[in-house]
């Protein structure tokens, strides 16, 4: 299981674009995914503190600033947005590889 969250400065294509991508090959290669947008309308789906808890790892596909903290201690992916969209398999090949840098939050929470 892994979470994700979606994200650009205009949030609208992009951010959605990115979140189906990223559920649909997720279900392809049968890794369980819940996918935060973050958008025009606001924050969608948001991840809750036990999502993350279970996630092997994250995923930020994003354009602007994600509120990072909460990630403290985990294995992440930051890539832009439009490789949520282009380059899908590979964020989730490289969250689930073990190869993924574990993420440190700036005030160490």
């Amino acid at each position: 299981f892994i979470v994700a969250v979606t994200a650009c400065t205009t949030g609208i294509a992009h951010t959605y674009m990115a979140q189906e991508a990223l559920q649909k090959v997720a279900a392809e290669m049968g890794v369980g995914i819940k996918v935060e947008t973050n958008g025009a309308s606001g924050v969608g789906n948001q991840l809750t503190a036990e999502d993350i808890r279970n996630a092997k790892a994250v995923i930020i596909a994003a354009d602007k600033a994600v509120e990072m903290d909460r990630f403290d201690g985990k294995p992440l992916v930051n890539r832009p947005v439009a490789d949520g969209i282009r380059k899908t398999e590979e964020l989730i090949n490289l969250a689930l590889s073990g190869n993924a840098e574990v993420y440190r939050a700036a005030n160490g929470a």
